[in-house]
């Protein structure tokens, strides 16, 4: 089994034994010394205080001092949707963007297909190239 197919059946995993019923999301992501780590976003009662279903896994593998080097998002609206690939919001990528535009992440496309790109390649123009940085 590949990494990317790895960590998608990892958060499939993780939305079916945490949300057997309705909608679910979670996000895996793996690091450099192979650790998987897997996250779901929080309930909250103010929409306002939510945050991405990777930030978990994110906080973690900087807890850990282990790099990301892919992540992926999922989500389904119910238990008989089929799960949909999420490309990493703009907020994730700047998170992501801590470890290196090499950096691989999940994206959406028209045929829900297993498909990661390099961070770098979703952030082409990133703001750190006037500090000389190459994402």
């Amino acid at each position: 089994m590949t990494i990317e197919q790895s960590l998608y059946e990892a958060a499939v995993n993780l939305i079916k034994s945490r949300y057997p019923v309705g909608y679910g999301n979670a996000a895996a992501v793996r690091t450099i010394s192979g650790k998987i780590l897997t996250s779901v976003s929080p309930d909250t009662k103010n929409e306002a205080t939510s945050l991405c279903m990777e930030t978990g896994a994110y906080l973690e593998a900087h807890k850990l001092n282990d790099a990301v080097t892919h992540s992926l998002a999922l989500c389904r609206e119910s238990e008989q949707d089929e799960f949909l690939i999420l490309t990493p919001c703009g907020i994730c990528q700047e998170r992501l963007a801590f470890w290196g535009g090499d950096v691989q992440a999940a994206v959406s496309n028209k045929e829900n297909k297993l498909e990661f790109k390099a961070l770098r390649e979703l952030m082409p123009h990133h703001w750190s190239i006037v500090n000389g940085e190459d994402l």
